[in-house]
């Protein structure tokens, strides 16, 4: 070990701190910590190998994110001269995409807005649906579950499996934050018999939760967690937000 530290100096030490860095940023298994710390160098080459190379696909989806930013900046000239609803829709996906809610949900509004003020041409449903879909989730994660929920009851009204049950389980969600507990319960068993998403699961598991049902919480928190044995690591990587909002909820719900 020595002498790969020194043979490979500084070059190892950088390995080190890079292997460090993402590790924090990335929070994988835990036993990684332990082969980065002991092994030093040769354990953070063989960690950037295994966790950080597959990463690489989705730094590239990151560096969509110039191209979309450009392209916010064109929408938002050419906006002035043509206030168009699909503009408007245009710049609330593309918002939506970069994490920007407010201004997402702003342009959902006066795309809504211009479809109400044009010749009704709602001949595009599942458009119209997707639009008013994507301001009620906007709504949600910014906290305001009542504004959001309107257009999330007309979403999964037009269509029940709409952005593969996701709508339902959002529905269910922003039931349970206003306080309607039959119907939560109620789109939740609707959602979860169709969907297997992990946000859904966990919405549902903290609906539980609260409602004093803690083995049934955790065993829909367990659900999350039993997926990723045999998930793709591609797929490991996205879904742990969700797995450690998994661990979190079972450490805090009493067994």
């Amino acid at each position: 070990m020595g002498l790969f530290n020194g043979l490979f100096y500084p070059w190892g030490l950088l390995l080190w701190v890079a292997a460090i860095i993402h590790f924090i940023r990335r929070r994988p298994d835990t036993y990684w910590i332990f082969i980065i710390l002991f092994l030093g160098p040769l354990g953070a080459l063989v960690y950037l190998c295994v966790e950080a190379l597959p990463d690489l696909g989705l730094l590239r989806q990151s560096f969509q994110g110039f191209p979309r930013r450009k392209r916010i900046a064109q929408l938002n000239l050419e906006i002035h001269d043509n206030p168009s609803t699909g503009n408007f829709e245009e710049l609330g996906d593309l918002l939506m995409d970069e994490g920007r809610l407010e201004p997402a949900r702003a342009a959902y509004n006066k795309a809504i807005a211009a479809r109400a003020a044009s010749d009704k041409g709602i001949a595009a449903l599942s458009t119209v649906v997707d639009c008013f879909y994507r301001r009620g989730v906007c709504a949600l994660l910014l906290g305001d579950a009542a504004a959001g929920l309107p257009d999330l009851e007309m979403a999964v009204g037009k269509d029940a499996g709409h952005d593969f049950y996701r709508a339902a389980g959002l529905l269910a969600h922003a039931y349970a934050q206003t306080g309607q507990k039959e119907k939560a319960d109620a789109m939740f068993q609707k959602a979860i018999e169709r969907s297997t998403l992990s946000e859904t699961y966990l919405n549902y598991a903290d609906f539980l939760a609260t409602q004093g049902r803690n083995a049934e919480a955790r065993n829909w928190a367990q659900k999350v967690l039993a997926k990723r044995p045999t998930m793709p690591g591609y797929l490991r990587r996205r879904e742990r937000p969700w797995f450690r909002r998994a661990s979190a909820l079972l450490k805090r719900i009493p067994a």
